[in-house]
């Protein structure tokens, strides 16, 4: 419960500008890990050059970021918030367990750098990263996909 606290405690700046935090989530996921670009469709054809402030790229950063929010404020109660996540990334998305713990390690940085995020809070956000996609992958493998 402290890890959530201490993330949720650097959360305000996120919640004030889903969509520009979002972006920066995204733009720097597709930078460090270019792979994961083609996991988006939508996103696949935009050129590494046009990434950042694509406004496509940062609406969904926001979506990402807003059922970050959600999973958060739950403090590990996330089963009903996380199994039709689950489901539609397993199912629909086919996105392997793996792409979870990348932008997870994005999210750390860029929230150290925007959100202050402090060393402690780091740890808490990797640990509460860590219980969410350890839940998201119990998920996957109810549903049978091995992501």
């Amino acid at each position: 419960m402290a890890d959530f606290d201490a993330v949720l405690k650097c959360w305000g700046p996120v919640e004030a500008d889903y969509t520009t935090m979002g972006g920066l989530v995204l733009t720097r996921l597709f930078k460090e890990h270019p792979e994961t670009q083609k996991l988006f469709p939508k996103f696949a054809g935009i050129a590494q050059a046009d990434i950042a402030g694509n406004a496509a790229i940062s609406a969904h950063g926001a979506t990402v970021l807003k059922k970050l929010g959600e999973l958060l404020k739950a403090k590990g109660s996330h089963a009903a918030i996380l199994k039709p996540l689950a489901n539609s990334h397993a199912t629909k998305h086919k996105i392997p367990i793996n792409n979870f713990k990348l932008i997870s390690e994005v999210l750390v940085k860029v929230m150290h750098e925007k959100a202050g995020l402090d060393a402690g809070g780091q740890t808490a956000l990797r640990n509460v990263m860590g219980i969410i996609i350890a839940d998201l992958e119990a998920n996957y493998k109810e549903l049978g996909f091995s992501g």
